[in-house]
């Protein structure tokens, strides 16, 4: 399955059906993340917080491929990006694990998967460079097996969007 997450509206000519999926999560209704570990205790592999965040973190275990598009403030993803990635925690064990030398959470039934993330809203060299690490961090954890950031303008982003897609198998 292929997974199109974005923090804002795009207009595409794109297809939402069971191999490519399209959130616009400033359309849904998530919470932040509460920091109680139930999805861990006493759900395992479910969040205690019933919202629209339950049928995303399925969505992006599932995904081979996955686009996140965000927002850049403060060199890290925008406010609804960051939450939902926060809310996606149930996709992993509590269980620990040495992974390259370093300790990570074991995932939950999540497929390997590449990644791109186009950002946007960022021209600030400095800051590009903290995001950069930022999601290099991120994928190591979350054990992309392939991952790339691309910075746009705003005005750029529906196109960068389209250029990504179209290199779906699927689409």
């Amino acid at each position: 399955m292929n997974l199109l997450l974005t923090d804002c509206p795009v207009n595409l000519p794109f297809v939402d059906n069971k191999t490519n999926r399209y959130l616009d999560l400033s359309q849904l209704n998530i919470k932040n993340c509460i920091g109680c570990f139930g999805c861990w205790t006493k759900t395992p592999g479910k969040c205690v917080i019933r919202d629209d965040a339950t049928k995303v973190y399925p969505l992006i275990a599932k995904s081979e491929n996955i686009i996140y598009v965000s927002r850049v403030k403060f060199g890290t993803y925008d406010a609804i990006m960051k939450t939902m990635l926060e809310r996606a925690i149930p996709i992993q064990k509590a269980f620990i694990q040495l992974h390259h030398g370093e300790t990570h959470h074991m995932q939950r039934d999540v497929v390997e998967k590449n990644a791109v993330i186009i950002a946007y809203g960022c021209d600030n060299r400095e800051e590009q460079d903290l995001f950069q690490r930022l999601v290099a961090r991120n994928a190591y954890n979350m054990r992309f097996q392939t991952h790339k950031v691309l910075f746009v303008f705003k005005e750029e982003l529906e196109q960068a969007i389209i250029r990504e897609v179209e290199k779906w198998e699927n689409f």
